[in-house]
């Protein structure tokens, strides 16, 4: 191999739970399914609303958690997003100058 070292393309996959949740990942999830669990067990399901606002954060989180192409998952995508328009997108332009040289020293 001429010395040289390939990095695998999933060595970052090992420090995943399951190949793709982060540790927030999963808090996330567990708490979202948690409380639809405790929602379902409090709430009478004989309505179709209300059975849908008592599974509504168990399939909110999993949403959240689930993995889309080239994001870790849609929470870092949305994530992305909201950064992005959010944050300054006008950046002053410098230039090269040589006065502006002796100003960083």
């Amino acid at each position: 191999m001429n010395n040289n070292y390939l990095i695998p393309a999933n060595s970052k996959k090992s420090i995943l739970y399951f190949g793709l949740f982060t540790t927030f990942d999963l808090i996330l999830f567990g708490s979202g399914l948690g409380l639809s669990l405790i929602l379902v067990m409090i709430i009478p399901l004989g309505n179709f609303l209300l059975a849908l606002l008592a599974i509504s954060p168990g399939v909110i989180s999993g949403f959240l958690v689930f993995p889309v192409p080239y994001y870790h998952n849609v929470l870092t995508f949305l994530k992305s997003v909201i950064r992005f328009y959010t944050e300054r997108r006008k950046y002053p332009w410098k230039g090269w100058c040589f006065l502006d040289e002796k100003e960083n020293k």
